[in-house]
């Protein structure tokens, strides 16, 4: 069977050796040394100023918010994971979609201004696919407005833009380590600020408010331990390999589909990319779901990444219409991608899905 991803593990010697030290010193979570070495290691290699190590991608996304005192409007995308839309939900905000541009699939700058009322606090947009939004055009929506501008940079390690680290951008930005990422600690995510006063706050909001006998604030067990800082510390420094080998997989697919039958998102300029995921979107969702059909009966499991349409969730007080996110989101495959995928793999995946839209008539 060929999934849609495959975790990244390091030498089993190299990851046991951490797990010695971890014996040996009997300190397994509470801003372990193993975190705190992490912390510096991932600071160092995206360039930026403070940065928190956490259990996942949501928790931070909700501290995010309780950092940043929402708790009204927040302007978001309808094209994420559902992770985006929950946390804001969990933290009793109400989240306000503006459609996605038809190109990249991110957060559509000019949907966002129309949306913006006197309850507005920020905006919360997804760099989709690890693919930044429209950055600049969003801190001029917030600057004019005094909106905060948070980031879901989930898919974003190791991608650039402009030349800083995506992750840089924005009030506050969180990010995935979550196994099926293209840096890991198993499960896990981060936070980051550049300011110092926020740092501090995010440093207690972690750790149930308080250090020792010092209770500063609320907060919540966010902590990660010993043993996943261990995985990240084995992985870390094999990034750039692992991005070049998505590189050539990547290269491979645009080589190998039929672009005369199927699209795929454009990157922005000013993009070095990480290749987290090749999304490629159909015609209609009766050619994706035949492709996903003929993919499936070959034991290959590509993803509807991201599907459906957040605007369209069951539990939402309202239906707020989003035409552009709800079309891509029908029509949208993630193919299996990741560091290790046979050439020949790749070579037959796009011939089923070539010969599937051959088939089905699409583009004749």
């Amino acid at each position: 069977m060929i999934n849609v991803t495959k975790s990244y593990l390091p030498d089993l010697a190299e990851y046991t050796a951490y797990l010695k030290g971890i014996w040996d010193r009997v300190y397994l979570t509470n801003d372990g040394p193993l975190v705190r070495e992490l912390e510096d290691q991932i600071k160092a290699y995206l360039g930026v100023r403070h940065l928190k190590y956490c259990t996942n991608g949501t928790v931070v996304l909700q501290m995010a918010l309780k950092a940043l005192d929402i708790t009204k409007e927040v302007i978001t995308t309808p094209f994420s994971y559902v992770a985006t839309t929950n946390a804001l939900l969990w933290e009793g905000c109400t989240p306000v979609f503006a459609d996605i541009r038809p190109d990249d699939f991110n957060i559509d700058p000019d949907a966002i201004e129309p949306l913006i009322t006197p309850n507005t606090q920020a905006i919360m947009a997804t760099h989709v696919y690890g693919n930044a939004c429209r950055i600049d055009q969003i801190q001029a929506i917030a600057d004019k407005y005094g909106l905060k501008v948070i980031y879901d940079a989930a898919h974003t390690f190791g991608a650039s833009y402009n030349g800083r680290s995506i992750l840089s951008y924005g009030d506050l930005s969180t990010c995935s380590f979550h196994a099926t990422k293209v840096f890991h600690t198993v499960e896990g995510g981060c936070i980051v600020t550049d300011n110092d006063e926020m740092a501090e706050k995010l440093h207690f909001y972690r750790s149930f408010g308080h250090r020792n006998d010092d209770y500063r604030s609320i907060g919540i067990n966010a902590k990660n331990s010993e043993l996943h800082a261990a995985m990240g510390l084995c992985v870390l420094p094999k990034v750039p390999e692992l991005i070049a080998a998505r590189k050539t997989i990547f290269d491979q697919y645009s080589a190998r589909l039929d672009f005369s039958r199927i699209t795929r998102p454009t990157l922005l300029p000013g993009m070095d990319y990480n290749y987290a995921y090749y999304p490629v979107v159909f015609e209609s969702e009766e050619t994706l779901l035949l492709v996903f059909d003929a993919l499936q009966a070959q034991e290959i499991i590509a993803r509807r990444y991201f599907y459906p349409s957040l605007n369209t969730l069951p539990f939402l007080k309202s239906y707020q219409p989003c035409p552009v996110s709800e079309s891509v989101a029908r029509r949208v495959l993630c193919l299996p991608l990741y560091p290790g995928l046979p050439e020949a793999d790749v070579d037959r995946i796009a011939g089923i899905v070539n010969e599937a839209l051959v088939l089905s008539g699409v583009g004749v």
